[in-house]
């Protein structure tokens, strides 16, 4: 990570954020304790649980905290567009706000980008690293999704679904999304995919999960979209080349 030939970038982190006052002190704390130039952009989505007033603390008291406020709850893809444009790092990465990855894997993360390898990098919960067991069903419908989005994009991703997304900015900046909510990775991933000259690397992380009690916003709903998102812009991109 040292090498003068590949000097560390300055990264762009994007965390949206919606009622996570149990956490966000946390995992702000854990992110801005990796070693990198680090700028923090916390997009809230309409938080009602007083995560707002911790948020407006966390940005006074720490300057590379970036705290952009969306009117209304419009979901992760809004909130991560929102982000992605306000980005000034050389590499941007997403990161949630609920505990479930850890931030001490940045290294591990970026290292294929600072190698000049990658255009972009997934971590992959389904790679061999360590992982809290919870629901067989979310799993099943994790890699079924995977599945259905490497079948439509060509690609051989374990984990397409993963919240760990780290991109150069310049390729970030350049798509455009259109999903609001959870569809956000399918869209990103098919779009990725159309870009042919892109290098895409993939590496293990290890992953916390919450329950649905503790905060686990994603649902049936979200699975049936995701559906549809990788038939709209999966299939239909690879059909007409375009992205």
């Amino acid at each position: 990570m040292t090498d003068p030939q590949h000097p560390l970038p300055t990264l762009s982190v994007v965390m949206p954020c919606y009622n996570e006052r149990e956490t966000i002190r946390a995992i702000v704390a854990q992110v801005l304790a990796q070693p990198f130039a680090i700028e923090l952009l916390i997009v809230d989505d309409g938080s009602k649980d007083g995560t707002r007033d911790i948020l407006a603390e966390l940005a006074r008291d720490h300057p590379q905290v970036k705290v952009l406020l969306q009117e209304r709850n419009q979901g992760k893809g809004a909130a991560l567009r929102r982000g992605f444009q306000e980005a000034t790092g050389d590499v941007v990465l997403v990161q949630d706000a609920d505990l479930e990855y850890d931030p001490s894997e940045y290294g591990r993360l970026l290292q294929p980008i600072i190698d000049g390898k990658a255009d972009v990098v997934f971590g992959s919960r389904f790679a061999g690293e360590s992982h809290r067991v919870l629901y067989f069903w979310h799993s099943v419908g994790n890699r079924a999704l995977t599945l259905l989005s490497n079948v439509a994009t060509d690609l051989n991703l374990t984990d397409m679904e993963t919240c760990y997304k780290v991109f150069r900015r310049e390729v970030i900046q350049s798509i455009a999304l259109q999903e609001d909510r959870f569809g956000f990775e399918p869209e990103i991933t098919a779009k990725l995919a159309a870009r042919r000259g892109l290098r895409i690397y993939e590496v293990p992380i290890s992953y916390d999960g919450r329950t649905y009690e503790q905060g686990k916003k994603i649902g049936v709903k979200d699975g049936l979209r995701a559906v549809y998102v990788i038939a709209k812009y999966g299939l239909l991109t690879r059909v007409r080349g375009r992205s």
